[in-house]
């Protein structure tokens, strides 16, 4: 299935530039035959598109029955040229342009304003990647001070394989992207605001270990070691700071002597994989900023909702909500976001729907230096070889692929889907979302759950969980999760926990050629179908997304592709129309029969 241990990986011997043109044509490949459901076997691949009267052409070099497909050099055909000239090179905002353009045909409701966006995001996205490739290219060694878990946030320097403008960041300079990208391993102080506390609003779990008896006002004057004198410090992106300041809102505060921007100060912190979470290993928390830049689908500010859903989770679990899955699954942990703390306005203590000018408090997890964010596990590394994955499986020897992929099974999916199971809790465990802990020689030993944003609770659940937090807080206590039908969290967890989540750990592993894909999915399957017994007896129908997962002719999977061009801000948009999703071939399917 795979030529790739054959021939040159254009990645590898491709120059900056080119490398990130190339890697950007096959993340455009992917979109389409995923979202046109197109074959790729091994061999020559054309696609011809009608509308706009080319022909794409290119050679399958690695045929992924997970999507992860690697291709040779592209290009673009006229039909009616062919004897005469022949194909030309393609370049991707060539190839975005047409296959934007013929979607836009065959789907209809699609604005020629996003075709032209899209096609802008890619040439940024190009322009990005070519920057990190060559920066690494110069500094291949992170510098001392970044430890295992940050290394691995800063990995995915190509990012979402399949996105059309994976690292496209409106209106950032180059100057910026490099100074504060973790693809650069970049460092920086923190911007700092001060805040009268009339115009402040924060709330925390008492007693979290992270806080250290502390509350979030304390916490975040003793990280900024800058003198309060009575009023709130207010930490921001150094981006969102200079951003915050020509808005009306945050000027009027200024203005009225309410908030005072006392500029960068304290010791740099790390940008770790999500840009807008920072790290610093020698402090007690990381922090969660807003910033106001469209990455991949969505501009990145909190809402109030999200902040205080850090807190509710933080609480659930304190009151016992997830024994059952903490007790059959004790190597498995969610990451807690014990505080948060916003910037109001005047006489609107509630906050704006989307705040601006805030944080949230995540904790460090015990043993993080032995976590690794999974995107950064499986990542492409350019000019370097094998995925860090990769890498690490082929030290393991012989069976070790097969040996990994259980363990992961068994200790990262299986306790998602038992905690869904027994608590209707979905959690939106993209790559990036998803740690792994890892043992001294690089076995699976369990994994955790980050992100105050990703928590969907199935609505059959919801008397339940109204009724913990009655408990705890009053009978006008009311759920900041995302309450939807069953049938969408469903929806939405096949997605990220199966397509984007277990089986980019099956796609990773088949293109660097350390195991067949299809042998590792039948590993899948096999521990999915160990798990159903466990998983059906922890809760009403437990074991029903596992079971659609083993017999499911096709699968919901999102597009990406379709989704950017009908101009979707997932973080704003109804959890029902949040992005656009399809019916596609089940790739567990084959293998679990």
């Amino acid at each position: 299935m795979s030529v790739l241990a054959r021939t040159s990986d254009p990645l590898h011997e491709l120059s900056p530039r080119e490398a990130a043109e190339h890697a950007h044509l096959e993340a455009l490949l992917r979109c389409w035959l995923r979202e046109t459901d197109t074959p790729a076997p091994p061999g020559p691949l054309r696609i011809e598109l009608p509308t706009v009267g080319r022909a794409v052409l290119t050679e399958v070099l690695h045929s992924s029955p997970t999507g992860w497909h690697r291709f040779g050099p592209v290009s673009c055909e006229h039909p009616g040229d062919h004897r005469r000239r022949g194909p030309a090179p393609a370049d991707p905002v060539m190839v975005a342009t047409f296959l934007a353009t013929e979607a836009g045909a065959r789907g209809g409701g699609i604005d020629t304003a996003e075709i032209t966006d899209l096609v802008a995001r890619v040439a940024d996205s190009v322009r990005q990647v070519t920057a990190f490739l060559t920066h690494r290219a110069a500094h291949p060694v992170p510098s001392g001070e970044v430890d295992g878990f940050l290394e691995a946030e800063q990995a995915l320097v190509l990012g979402h394989l399949h996105h059309p403008a994976p690292k496209s960041r409106d209106d950032v300079s180059a100057l910026e992207s490099a100074g504060f990208s973790p693809e650069t391993r970049a460092a920086f102080p923190l911007f700092w605001f001060a805040a009268d506390p009339s115009v402040v609003s924060h709330d925390a779990v008492p007693g979290s270990p992270s806080l250290g008896g502390r509350d979030c006002v304390a916490l975040l004057a003793e990280l900024a070691g800058l003198p309060a004198d009575g009023r709130v410090l207010v930490p921001a992106h150094p981006w969102q700071a200079r951003d915050l300041l020509t808005r009306p809102r945050i000027a009027a505060l200024v203005a009225a002597g309410l908030l005072e921007p006392l500029g960068p100060a304290g010791p740099p912190w790390w940008a770790t994989s999500s840009l807008r979470t920072v790290y610093r290993p020698d402090a007690p928390v990381m922090l969660k900023l807003s910033l106001g830049l469209r990455i991949t689908n969505s501009r990145r500010e909190s809402t109030r909702t999200e902040l205080r859903r850090g807190l509710e989770i933080h609480r659930l679990l304190d009151a016992g909500y997830a024994a059952a899955t903490e007790r059959a699954h004790p190597g498995f942990s969610i990451v807690r976001d014990p505080a948060w703390l916003a910037v109001d306005e005047p006489g609107r203590p509630e906050g704006p729907a989307v705040t601006g000018l805030d944080v949230a408090v995540r904790e460090v997890p015990d043993g993080v230096a032995d976590l690794r964010c999974l995107a950064g596990l499986v990542a492409p590394r350019p000019g370097i070889g094998r995925s860090r994955l990769g890498q690490l499986v082929t030290g393991m020897g012989s069976g070790g692929a097969a040996r990994w992929m259980a363990d992961y099974t068994d200790r990262v999916l299986v306790p998602m889907l038992h905690l869904h199971a027994a608590t209707g809790i979905g959690l939106e465990a993209h790559q990036q979302n998803t740690l792994v802990r890892l043992g001294p020689d690089g076995a699976v030993l369990g994994g955790a759950f980050r992100d105050n944003q990703g928590y969907y609770l199935a609505e059959s659940h919801l008397p339940r969980v109204l009724g913990v937090l009655a408990d705890r807080h009053g009978e006008s206590a009311a759920s900041t999760l995302a309450v939807v039908p069953d049938a969408l969290v469903d929806e939405r967890l096949s997605y990220y926990l199966l397509r984007n989540q277990v089986l980019a750990v099956v796609g990773c592993l088949g293109v660097d050629g350390v195991a067949d894909e299809r042998e590792l999915l039948a590993v899948l399957a096999g521990r999915l179908r160990a798990a159903l017994p466990a998983l059906a007896a922890a809760g009403p129908d437990g074991d029903r997304l596992a079971r659609r997962w083993l017999t499911a002719e096709t699968l919901p999977c999102k597009a990406n592709l379709l989704t950017r061009l009908r101009g979707i801000d997932e973080v704003l948009a109804p959890l029902d129309a949040q992005s656009v999703y399809l019916d596609t071939p089940n790739p567990l399917l084959a293998a679990a029969s």
